[in-house]
């Protein structure tokens, strides 16, 4: 087996005992699984790296333009933020329940995606705007993710306050957590639609073109600025925003991977055959 491939389907088996894990963790309402769960994505996260990187060495540029190399990357990105934010954000190991299962879903999408490289990008398109595109893309995804999960546990505290759930953070602090990771995926939205616009304006030479991903990145990015906008300026709290965080991520999903998997477009994918 490709050695690529084969640390790809290495990390989608660990993510995938690891989702387990936090399931268990949630039905039997024992934290413990929760402790195993996030070692276990730990060790998925180490294959999942190693998978990009040998992508990125065979084919000599960023591998993140075919679909299933954007969800990879993407996912990638958020399992690390999320391993992040778990070890410093104290008592939170339960997002863990909502992280992982999208996460997981997602790279095995990816995986029915997945292809032999058969071309390189042209010259045209190897842009420090992409790299400035890309990462600002994943990075968004990751916080309104973790904002999504802090959304649920918020839910889960409210309707159910013994427990495990006694040791999650006051509801406050959840609600106030969710907002700010909502807040910093809109920042980070915005500037990969302004990163997209230059490199779409050193393409084609036109910043905007109406392509059908740029109209849903805008849809996305308006989307968590009317968040902003209900919760700052309107007063909205606690249950209606967790949510909001919730439903509005399947905007994210969609305009990230739904529309250039069934629609071919500017972003659908770049690489040429030899």
């Amino acid at each position: 087996m490709n050695p690529e491939f084969l640390f790809f389907w290495t990390a989608v088996i660990f993510y995938g005992i690891s989702t387990l894990c936090y399931i268990i963790g949630l039905v039997s309402r024992k934290e413990k699984f929760f402790s195993v769960g996030a070692l276990l994505a730990f060790i998925g996260v180490i294959p999942h790296i190693a998978s990009v990187a040998l992508r990125w060495i065979e084919g000599g540029v960023l591998p993140f333009i075919e679909v299933s190399e954007s969800i990879t990357a993407g996912v990638m990105v958020a399992m690390i933020v999320f391993l992040i934010v778990q070890s410093s954000v104290k008592r939170i190991k339960a997002i863990g329940i909502f992280i992982l299962p999208v996460n997981f879903i997602l790279l095995s999408w990816a995986g029915t995606l997945m292809k032999e490289i058969s071309g390189q990008l042209p010259a045209s398109l190897q842009s420090y705007w992409l790299w400035v595109h890309i990462i600002a893309a994943s990075t968004g995804f990751s916080l309104v993710l973790i904002a999504a999960g802090m959304g649920l546990l918020f839910l889960l505290k409210e309707k159910y306050s013994k427990g495990f759930y006694e040791k999650l953070p006051e509801l406050s602090r959840l609600d106030d957590l969710s907002y700010r990771y909502v807040a910093g995926g809109f920042i980070m939205l915005g500037v990969m639609i302004i990163s997209g616009a230059f490199w779409s304006n050193q393409v084609k030479g036109s910043y905007w073109n109406w392509d059908s991903v740029e109209v849903w990145s805008l849809v996305c990015w308006l989307v968590y600025g009317i968040y902003l906008h209900l919760r700052i300026t309107i007063g909205w709290r606690n249950r209606k925003l967790a949510w909001y965080a919730l439903l509005s991520l399947l905007v994210m999903v969609v305009s990230y991977w739904g529309i250039p998997f069934v629609a071919e477009n500017f972003h659908t994918g770049f690489r040429i055959e030899h």
